[in-house]
């Protein structure tokens, strides 16, 4: 939706339309896939996330009235939560692979 390429649906993140804390009509990840409603597809990068604001995408993907107060913080979080969590793991197992290098020397 954002960058417009191509992709299997298991490398896309699911997106629909809810609510944010506040109550407010929101775009809110649905990386299960189980959300009622209509869906959009997004890559989970926030490169592609930047571009479908940009374009003002959602509220078109997601055939819903009044795009501009639809939030998209809801799928921002969760595209932070998911890098910090990828990245933090990748770091630790590149130490310890790091780490068991140099055991073996």
């Amino acid at each position: 939706m954002g960058c417009r390429e191509r992709a299997t649906k298991d490398e896309l993140l699911r997106l629909v339309v809810g609510s944010d804390s506040h109550g407010h009509p929101a775009v809110v990840p649905d990386p299960g896939g189980g959300a009622a409603g209509r869906g959009a597809h997004l890559h989970p990068t926030t490169a592609c996330l930047d571009l479908a604001v940009r374009r003002k995408a959602f509220a078109r993907a997601l055939r819903v009235s009044g795009g501009p107060g639809l939030s998209s913080a809801p799928v921002a979080e969760h595209l932070a939560a998911s890098t910090s969590t990828t990245s933090t793991s990748t770091t630790s197992s590149t130490i310890s692979s790091t780490g068991d290098s140099e055991a073996v020397r």
